[in-house]
């Protein structure tokens, strides 16, 4: 009960990504903890399943704050709440204000994140619906009403800050411009400016191309969160 309580209220307050996210795994732990204290089939059943989910589902949310930082490397944020920041050459992404607008950069990645957010809420038929539905269901069927009451109150509490980096990559206008320092890029993908070495672009236009090992490890994280939307089973 106290890992759903702190993990939902205190993530209300944060303002940091990593943090927030940190502060979300307290909270699905108490859904963890309620399946493993019921102790029956059908809850061991739940507790395995949840960890499966939220293992890929936040191991998918991670890869994208990892890749949006490497798509906006060759961008720029004159805003003083980013230049104040420590290390943001090592952390590009720290502040939930750093992600506004960024589906206007790069839509596909700003809709992966947005569908593992959803799955984190338990929006049906997301992963997350069926995990979140098979562990209150072995609650209620073992008598544990009030700590399911409990459970489906932090979720509703959890959805405000989840929501809200939603809100800020889809409702904001982005503060990221173009690095002024990129002059000139030749025919070749190659920068060539005053203050910069030459260097080998993998991005035309205003996108960087990702690798493709995290282009496809996001996508088949993506995918199986996605599953249950054509499978609706456990």
């Amino acid at each position: 009960m106290l890992s759903l309580i702190i993990g939902s209220v205190v993530g209300l307050t944060q303002f940091r990504i990593k943090r927030l996210f940190a502060y979300s795994t307290i909270s699905h732990l108490g859904f963890i903890l309620l399946a493993l204290s019921i102790n029956s089939i059908e809850s061991i059943q739940a507790f395995l399943f949840y960890l499966m989910q939220y293992s890929i589902s936040n191991l998918n949310a991670f890869i994208i704050l990892i890749s949006i930082g490497f798509s906006l490397y060759y961008y720029i944020n004159d805003s003083d709440e980013y230049k104040e920041l420590v290390d943001k050459n090592n952390s590009p992404i720290q502040l939930i204000s750093q992600l506004k607008g960024y589906f206007y950069i790069n839509p596909v990645l700003a809709l992966s994140l947005s569908i593992t957010i959803f799955s984190f809420v338990g929006i049906p038929p997301l992963i997350g619906f069926f995990a979140k539905q098979m562990v209150l269901s072995a609650a209620l069927d073992s008598g544990y009403i009030f700590l399911a009451l409990v459970a489906i109150l932090t979720s509703v509490i959890s959805a405000v800050y989840y929501l809200n980096i939603i809100q800020q990559v889809f409702f904001y206008k982005s503060e990221y411009k173009i690095n002024p320092e990129l002059e000139k890029i030749n025919l070749h993908g190659n920068i060539v400016s005053k203050n910069l070495p030459v260097k080998r672009l993998t991005f035309k236009s205003n996108s960087i191309v990702l690798s493709s090992s995290l282009t496809i490890t996001i996508s088949l994280l993506t995918l199986i969160i996605l599953l249950f939307i054509f499978i609706p089973q456990e």
